[in-house]
């Protein structure tokens, strides 16, 4: 899978939900115009067109020549996915991470949206297999990045059917979200016990 990893010039240019909705649906659906896109997020085009633009600026997406024409672009994604791997990036870019990561939740929010308008139409294997689960650890800083690391170990074993190559013939293309957020009182440099602390808990479908 291709990755871009992220800098300080692709955090600034990232830094608005729309733009990471736009990199998002060209990875999940392919090439498209901005006249497509912009109906998918209800948007006027001409503002799809200047954030695909500046999208392009910073080596995101790239015009499809294979597919436009003389009065329509085709745009798609450069990369298969985004990587952050720098641990000050930050710190030194607070206000961009703060827009990218914002932009992050908008995207996840939306797509859970639809998936579940879609629930009641689903065939029942997969309304059997359709799971919104939350659990409420206590951990350490150190508990929570390896608790990540191990998640994304066993989704790895799942990726080589993300290009949909020698996938079953029953398998569908899935979202899977992972969230791991420490509790707001962290960032309030204060924390509380009593009931429920270290409890753990699984709620939703």
């Amino acid at each position: 899978m291709t990755h871009v990893v992220l800098d300080a010039k692709g955090l600034r240019a990232l830094a608005h939900p729309v733009r990471v909705q736009l990199v998002g649906l060209l990875r999940l659906y392919g090439p498209s115009t901005a006249t497509r896109l912009a109906e998918r997020l209800g948007l006027a085009s001409g503002a799809t067109s200047y954030h695909l633009r500046q999208l392009a600026a910073a080596g995101f997406v790239a015009e499809d020549a294979s597919l436009g024409n003389a009065r329509e672009r085709w745009w798609r994604a450069v990369h298969e996915a985004t990587v952050i791997d720098d641990d000050e990036l930050a710190e030194q870019e607070p206000e961009a991470m703060l827009g990218y990561v914002q932009g992050v939740v908008a995207a996840h929010t939306l797509r859970t949206q639809l998936a579940v308008a879609a629930y009641p139409a689903l065939p029942k294997p997969w309304r059997d297999a359709f799971d919104m689960s939350d659990w409420n650890l206590r951990l350490t800083p150190q508990e929570a990045a390896e608790l990540t690391g191990e998640l994304r170990a066993v989704v790895e074993r799942y990726r080589q059917y993300a290009s949909g190559a020698d996938a079953p013939a029953d398998s569908e293309p899935v979202a899977l979200t992972l969230h791991l957020l420490p509790d707001p009182a962290v960032a309030e440099g204060r924390t509380e016990g009593g009931a429920g602390a270290g409890a753990d808990r699984r709620e939703g479908a």
